[in-house]
Parts: structure tokens; C-alpha cells; sequence
């Protein structure tokens, strides 16, 4: 079978140390035939599934440099998204939750052997049964393909973090790249107000699209960050919330944050999910100052420990788009033979919304 492999780390040599210029990351992944899965006689918890669709976001391009927390051993598959056909399980799998030829996303970072969530950019993937959730009908399997990098990052933040409802109001930035636009959609599916940040108002049509109430950019320098404060709590105000968000959302961290724990209210939350733009020093004088909590946001360790809990959230986010209450989209869509081209939207810092990877139908028979 076809899958994209990674050999080495873009950003890392050989004693797995950084380097000062990363290798083109088209250097590092190539797509190969490797022999397929198939599942024997130990495999009586897991599912096999045809690839139809697989998500490719910052963190897989990341993980391709090295650069992520989580380095798997290589070389390895990259992917934590899948979005296919079951055509084998084992015998442990009841029909009455998982069928051969049902649709189905699965998410590797759930499996015990997921290797931090990698996987999912082959044509065959096999997974354990709890990974696996049945796709509605109504939903296209792109839609899908990007729900655990993504939406499952975003809910997580403002469900279970966050309790967010109807009379809160969230800001969130990074507001135009994948879980930036999940988190202004679920945060409007869920009731609440977004001020939506984007580091320049060419990237604002997808976060306004995407249902925010307000789009502001906070740009890429210290007067910027501040002219940005301002304007959030002008905004803010204008929303019914003089006293700031309920819940930040925070994907790009850096200098930025200082601005943003001046936009949070008391007692409210920050929600450490990412840093794209680097890690800065947390003061805590402004912290007390504030009364406000910042909590680093990893849903993984949490999905795996309360697996019920987290299979109703997933229910829950595919409710909210068979019902129209988020569109289900994929923004950029790459045949196979092109995957590199996903990763290196990312490397050109051009990834916007949902990217995936379309799989031919040459698996379609099995």
C-alpha cells in the first residue's frame, strides 16, 4: 500500500539536536509502498480502515521537524486524522458499534500504540476499536478529517476547561488557522460571543466566515499588541462584557499574551493551547493582579482517561454539524501523490482552516 513516510527531522541531525536551518521538509517525507496492516489473532479489540480522507495540520509538520513534544521513533507515518471505510475488525468488536462498511473517523492519539498520534497517511489503518467513531450520514468524510487536531483541541478548551455557555464571551487568536476557526465555530455553536485575533486583517474572511462577531488583527509587534488590547475591550463592551472575556483561547502565546491577560475578566480563563509564535515569560504579578487562571490545554491525556466523557463531546461536535450549526468544510484538499504540498503550506505559514488529503479509491474493492 501507498503511505507518506518520514525519515528524518527537518530541524533536527543526526544526534537529534536543532539545527540552525531546517532542511525543506519536502526533503524529509516521501510517499512509499510499505507493506499494508491486516489484523491477526491478537488484533480482536481493533478495526481496519480504507483511507477516504486524512488531516494535515502545524502539528504534523511540526512533528516532521522534530520540533513537537512528541517525537516518534523513525521512520514513521505522520497523521493523527483519519476518515474511511471499515473492511476488517476483530472479534471483539460488537456489530452493534462498529460494521464492515460503515464510515468512520479515528483518531490515532487514542490508540495505546498511536505513537502520539501519527498513522493516519497510509491506505490501510489499523486502530483500536475505541479510536473509532461512526460518521453521520448527512456529513462528507472531508469534513471530518481534521476533528481531532482541530475540533477536539478547540472543545476541549472551551467544554471542559472553559464550561462556556450562552451569556460568555471568548477571544481567541489564531483565529484563521485550524483550531483558531474551530474554536470561533464551536464557541458560536455553543451560544457565546467571539472576538476573533488574526495577525492581519487579509487572513479576517475565514474567522468572519466562520461566525465571529468581531474580527481585530494584533499584529506582529509590541504597538500593535497594545493598539489590539485596546480595541478588544472596546469591543468587549460593545458585546455586554465591559469586564473582559470569560474564556482566551491562545494559540500563538509569545509577546502577545501579555496583551490578551489584560483582555481576560476576573476569575476568568487562559487556555494555553499552542505556541506558534514562541514561549514568553507568565508574570505573576499581573496574574494576581487579573485574578485570572491559565491552564495549558491537552485533551489526549484527558480522552483517554474518561473515554465515555469524550466520546459524548465527539457526538456532541458531530451533532453540531449535521444540524448546521457549524458548516462542515475542508478549506484545501490534496490528492495523495501531492501530500508533501500539504505539509508545506505550513512551512510557508499559509495553512488556513481545514487541510487534508484526499486518497484515491484504488483501496475501494477490499
Amino acid at each position: 500500500m501507498r503511505s507518506v513516510r518520514c525519515h528524518r527531522f527537518a530541524a533536527l541531525d543526526k544526534s537529534v539536536k536543532p539545527i540552525t536551518t531546517p532542511s525543506p521538509i519536502r526533503n524529509v517525507i516521501r510517499l512509499e509502498e510499505i507493506q499494508p496492516p491486516c489484523l491477526g489473532a491478537d488484533d480482536r479489540n481493533k478495526v481496519l480502515i480504507s483511507t477516504r480522507y486524512a488531516g494535515v495540520q502545524y502539528p504534523d509538520f511540526l512533528q516532521a521537524q522534530g520540533l513537537y513534544q512528541i517525537k516518534p521513533k523513525l521512520p514513521y507515518t505522520p497523521g493523527m486524522d483519519v476518515a474511511g471505510i471499515i473492511v476488517d475488525k476483530g472479534s471483539d468488536v460488537p456489530d452493534d458499534h462498529l460494521r464492515i462498511g460503515d464510515r468512520v473517523y479515528a483518531n490515532t492519539a487514542l490508540c495505546p500504540d498511536g505513537g502520539g498520534g501519527t498513522g493516519a497517511l497510509a491506505e490501510l489503518v489499523s486502530v483500536s476499536s475505541t479510536a473509532v467513531f461512526p460518521v453521520p450520514d448527512c456529513l462528507h468524510l472531508s469534513s471530518v478529517a481534521n476533528i481531532g487536531r482541530n475540533y477536539c483541541a478547540a472543545y476541549h478548551s472551551l467544554k471542559v476547561i472553559g464550561n462556556v455557555g450562552p451569556h460568555d464571551l471568548v477571544l481567541v487568536d489564531g483565529s484563521s488557522g485550524g483550531v483558531g476557526m474551530a474554536t470561533v465555530e464551536l464557541a458560536k455553536a455553543m451560544g457565546a460571543k467571539v472576538i476573533a485575533g488574526v495577525s492581519h486583517m487579509d487572513k479576517g474572511t475565514l474567522p468572519s466566515m466562520a461566525g465571529a462577531d468581531k474580527v481585530l488583527a494584533y499584529g506582529r509587534d509590541k504597538e500593535s499588541h497594545k493598539q489590539f488590547k485596546k480595541e478588544v475591550k472596546a469591543a468587549a463592551a460593545e458585546m455586554g462584557h465591559p469586564e473582559g472575556a470569560s474564556l482566551i483561547v491562545d494559540v500563538v502565546h509569545g509577546e502577545l499574551f501579555q496583551s490578551l491577560l489584560s483582555c481576560i475578566k476576573p476569575l476568568g480563563k487562559i487556555c494555553l493551547v499552542g505556541f506558534a509564535a514562541g514561549q514568553s515569560s507568565i508574570r505573576p504579578g499581573l496574574l494576581l493582579i487579573k485574578e485570572a487562571m491559565v491552564v495549558g490545554s491537552l485533551w489526549g491525556r484527558w480522552a483517554r482517561e474518561n473515554p465515555v466523557l469524550f466520546r459524548n463531546n465527539m457526538n456532541e461536535i458531530f451533532d453540531f454539524m449535521s444540524d448546521g450549526k457549524i458548516e462542515p468544510r475542508a478549506d484545501s484538499i490534496f490528492p495523495l501523490e501531492d501530500s508533501i504540498k500539504a505539509f508545506e503550506l505550513f512551512e510557508a505559514n499559509k495553512g488556513r482552516g481545514n487541510t487534508v488529503v484526499k486518497f484515491s479509491s484504488r483501496q475501494s474493492k477490499l
